[in-house]
């Protein structure tokens, strides 16, 4: 029996555990690694940060799920490609986005590119309900007490956010098209590659001064990188993607509990109103969730066809 871990039989514990559990897990690990890769920022600056955490989730990935690439269709290459981009840009301008502006502020700027798509896509009433209580949820937590905001820490959220969308979705593809995450490991591998000019020369800088660095990031590759990322790929093959954009509304409220963990950023009551409405607006639809019938002959459950 081969020792490589085998992540193409899905009908273990990842089906065993309901999907929106695996959705709150990746949410929390994402946001408390991101967190943690902040607190490297002076030694190798946000590009350099985005580099090291997606060259060593993709090393990570590459080695244990060792993706069979070779009978790859060129409709299955496009997509993982896709997801690379989609990777890289949304790590790379989230991370520029918290050097300028509060992490929670910041997710919840992203967050507007999930939860437009999540409001696009809803079909029943009761879904759009929760979108707009998460909502205004995240709204009530962006709003900065009348202070201006850094435009350009503003502009890097939102774009993180409308590449976070695409994420989404190419995503939900990778995982219907490629078996386990061997997808996944080459998308993090090409997210790599683009990120590699913008920000080799500032992480190469950051080691050598500070060698400890590489042990954290190898921490914020698996917290930020492989294992929300994996998780995600796994509750989407049993979510659709509307739903899995409202769940993610959890987004800003585990960034601000983060941000006040591990940066010392205190929270209001204006902060604490915002997270109570998202976890709401979370707690509702996932409530709602039918489970998906499940094909005993498919290598994998399916995900729910998306409404």
């Amino acid at each position: 029996m081969s020792s490589r871990l085998n992540y193409s039989d899905s009908r273990g514990w990842s089906t065993s555990i309901p999907a929106p559990v695996l959705m709150i897990t990746a949410v929390l690990s994402v946001q408390f690694g991101a967190a943690l890769a902040q607190t490297q920022f002076e030694v190798v600056g946000a590009t350099g940060a985005t580099f090291l955490r997606l060259i060593f989730a993709a090393i990570i990935l590459l080695v244990t799920a060792r993706p069979k690439v070779r009978g790859w269709k060129l409709e299955q290459w496009a997509a993982a490609t896709v997801l690379g981009v989609a990777l890289a840009g949304t790590n790379t301008l989230f991370y520029l986005a918290i050097g300028e502006i509060p992490i929670g502020v910041a997710v919840t700027l992203e967050f507007t590119g999930p939860l437009v798509l999540a409001l696009v896509q809803t079909r029943r009433l009761t879904d759009a309900a929760w979108a707009l209580l998460a909502f205004a949820g995240v709204v009530l937590l962006g709003y900065d007490g009348g202070s201006v905001l850094s435009l350009a820490g503003t502009l890097f959220a939102l774009g993180a956010g409308a590449f976070w969308a695409v994420y989404i979705l190419a995503s939900a593809r990778v995982g219907q098209m490629v078996p386990g995450v061997q997808g996944l490991a080459v998308s993090m591998a090409i997210g790599a590659v683009i990120a590699l000019p913008f920000g080799a020369m500032a992480a190469t800088s950051g080691a050598v001064v500070s060698p400890p660095v590489l042990t954290v990031f190898v921490g914020v590759a698996l917290l930020a990188g492989v294992l929300p990322y994996a998780l995600e790929m796994l509750a989407l093959r049993r979510l659709s993607t509307r739903v899995f954009g409202v769940l993610s509304a959890l987004g800003p409220a585990v960034a601000a509990l983060a941000g006040l963990l591990v940066l010392g950023q205190v929270l209001g009551l204006r902060e604490i109103i915002a997270l109570v409405l998202v976890t709401a607006a979370s707690v509702g639809v996932t409530v709602g969730i039918r489970q998906p019938r499940v094909d005993n002959s498919a290598s994998f459950p399916r995900r729910e066809q998306m409404d």
